[in-house]
């Protein structure tokens, strides 16, 4: 994992959380402009995604914004130049390639996140929250239809009801609200955020990797189905991982499993 993305114009860094940490930190970094997206800046976002995907070196990303806002969605000064692009476009989506990282992702959000940073928000893993964080989907106000999956995803997260009077009143849902709702895992205090999601990440660097990946994947696949189907598809996934252990992964696994039954119990 390099230090600054060589393509991203210092607009989008990706760094180790610290020398030598298998844990990435992706910062959009335009403070000045609330972090609103430019059509470069999304490019560059998306590519940084596909990379750390692939990076062996690393086990799971922290998304951050720098600033007084995670993300205030795009930069509407060059609204044309992004709406009237090829929103099919999935190797320029950042948030098509976030779903497509294979790597978890833990969202720091300080401040707004506002429409496409709403969405940005929504395709993460995990995601921690400032107490004076407000996700805003301003869609409605400003006749931009959504592409980026807000109009799916929250009605999935916190329900219809709370999702329709998100989306067309236009109201900011606060850090508390958004806890309450299920929307965010934890709430900090906003000095402390992008701590706290690199303690997240680090505690699932620490585990299986592989395990990891294929887990974040059974989950994410099978809540796309029912339930029956989804059960289905975690016992062929299971088939299909046991299948290909060889005798040594066994030991190994048993190894591991005797060295913790040594140690005093936890309740974790």
């Amino acid at each position: 994992m390099g230090a600054t993305s060589p393509d991203s114009g210092d607009l989008i860094l990706v760094e180790p959380a610290r020398p030598g940490s298998p844990v990435a930190v992706v910062t959009i970094n335009r403070p000045s402009a609330l972090n609103a997206l430019t059509k470069p800046m999304m490019g560059s976002l998306a590519a940084a995604f596909r990379r750390l995907g692939a990076d062996d070196a690393v086990a799971a990303v922290v998304l951050a914004g720098r600033g007084r806002a995670f993300c205030s969605g795009v930069d509407l000064t060059a609204a044309e130049e992004v709406f009237k692009g090829d929103v099919k476009d999935v190797a320029t989506d950042p948030v098509a390639q976030m779903e497509l990282c294979r790597k978890p992702i833990v969202g720091a959000v300080a401040g707004f996140a506002v429409t496409a940073g709403f969405e940005i928000a929504l395709a993460c893993d995990i995601l921690v929250a400032g107490r004076s964080a407000k996700f805003l989907d301003t869609h409605a106000k400003f006749g931009i239809f959504p592409s980026w999956g807000l109009s799916q995803k929250l009605s999935r997260v916190i329900g219809p009801n709370r999702a329709r009077e998100v989306s067309l009143t236009c109201m900011p849902v606060t850090a508390e609200m958004a806890e309450r709702w299920g929307l965010v895992n934890h709430v900090v205090d906003d000095t402390e955020v992008l701590n706290k999601a690199i303690q997240v990440a680090e505690a699932i660097a620490r585990n299986n990797q592989n395990l990891v990946v294929l887990y974040k994947s059974v989950i994410n696949d099978g809540f796309q189905l029912d339930l029956k189907h989804a059960q289905a598809l975690e016992k062929e996934r299971g088939h299909k991982y046991y299948s290909g252990m060889t005798k040594e992964q066994f030991a190994n696994m048993q190894k591991f499993i005797q060295g913790r039954s040594s140690k005093p119990s936890s309740k974790l």
